[in-house]
């Protein structure tokens, strides 16, 4: 398996892991709000570390990248305020947290390398 289908498989199994955290807790107007904003985030990773891998080019590729970083980012935002606001327990809250850490520092270390790429 290559990286880019490692990585493919870890974004789209981060995003069901999210929508499957998430969707059991119950309603209310904060957390409804909260939810879907992870949602969206979440899946946008997967969605666009899928378009990387497709990019036509190196800067559409870089392009597509940025995104990815952007949205692993609020990612982990929410993942925090969940975290503070106690709405899952600790040890899911530790396992989301935990692999949107190693997905940012992943993302933004591929962006990084794509920038010296597209610079050169």
């Amino acid at each position: 398996m290559d990286f880019n289908q490692i990585f493919r498989d870890r974004t789209k199994n981060f995003s069901i892991s999210i929508i499957k955290s998430l969707s059991i807790l119950p309603y209310s107007d904060a957390l409804s709000i909260i939810r879907k904003q992870i949602i969206r985030s979440a899946t946008s990773v997967a969605a666009n570390y899928r378009a990387v891998a497709r990019a036509r080019s190196e800067k559409e590729r870089f392009a597509k990248i940025c995104i990815v970083v952007e949205e692993i980012d609020e990612t982990q935002l929410w993942l925090e305020i969940i975290d503070e606001l106690g709405y899952l327990d600790q040890e899911k809250i530790l396992h989301l947290r935990s692999e949107c850490e190693e997905l940012v520092k992943v993302m933004t270390t591929y962006k990084f390398k794509l920038s010296k790429n597209t610079t050169a």
